[in-house]
């Protein structure tokens, strides 16, 4: 009995870890006190900036460039970095989602643990994240306000993030090596000149289609992904 005690204790400690950073991350850091943004490229940009300039020379695209997209598909657990280059978009990297909890549809409300999905941007920096690194969305935009108000929904959720590590609740986990190369490639650029689209499936590949039950403005949605979608990866 000893032994299996001490074993489910082990394995609520670990799992409070892994899972409960949001409660005992902020405790740590204010014991060890808190990085500025300058800190953080400081420790990370010259490693971020050494990898991020081999894919740009591979793709022929200037570096650092002037805007950057980021492009997500859900149902396939994939973000894509792209960047401007002169008039066009070109594919910079291919990056594996680590986590993302919830399924294809889009975010309605706090707690329903679904990834937001739409046109977006990156409104801050976090360089104290319970997440290693995180860039904070902005979630719920106009167009996720003016629905959630159309159909009463007060509270349509908060605090989106694309972070480190491989937990998600609601967010894009990406690991950390990739967060802390999106990390310091958006501060390179700034905030205003990196575009973000979620998608819930990929719309090269077909039309995309509102899970069953949704609100007529789940299509217009889908076609306002779309549009951007492929207005960037030009197919």
């Amino acid at each position: 009995m000893k032994v299996l005690g001490s074993v489910v204790l082990c394995t609520l400690a670990v799992s409070f870890f892994i899972y409960g950073r949001g409660y005992w991350f902020p405790v740590y850091q204010k014991l060890a006190g808190k990085r500025t943004v300058a800190e953080v490229i400081k420790i990370y940009g010259d490693s971020s900036m050494a990898r991020l300039e081999s894919s740009f020379r591979a793709a022929r695209v200037a570096f650092p460039p002037k805007e950057i997209a980021l492009l997500a598909i859900k149902d396939r657990a994939t973000l894509t970095l792209w960047a401007k280059s002169s008039e066009d978009w070109v594919l910079i990297k291919n990056y594996e989602v680590q986590a993302a909890s919830g399924e294809v549809g889009p975010k309605l409300m706090e707690g329903d643990r679904q990834v937001p999905e739409g046109i977006y941007q990156i409104t801050s920096l976090n360089p104290n994240s319970a997440y290693h690194l995180s860039m904070k969305l902005n979630y719920p935009n106009a167009f996720d306000k003016k629905w959630a108000d159309a159909e009463g929904r007060a509270n349509p959720g908060t605090n989106i993030f694309i972070h480190g590590k491989a937990i998600s609740v609601g967010c894009l986990a990406m690991g950390d090596e990739v967060i802390e190369e999106l990390f310091v490639l958006t501060h390179t650029v700034g905030l205003g000149n990196v575009r973000v689209v979620i998608s819930p499936t990929n719309p090269q590949v077909g039309v995309l289609s509102p899970p069953v039950g949704s609100n007529p403005w789940v299509s217009v949605l889908y076609q306002d992904i779309t549009r951007k979608y492929l207005e960037i990866s030009k197919k």
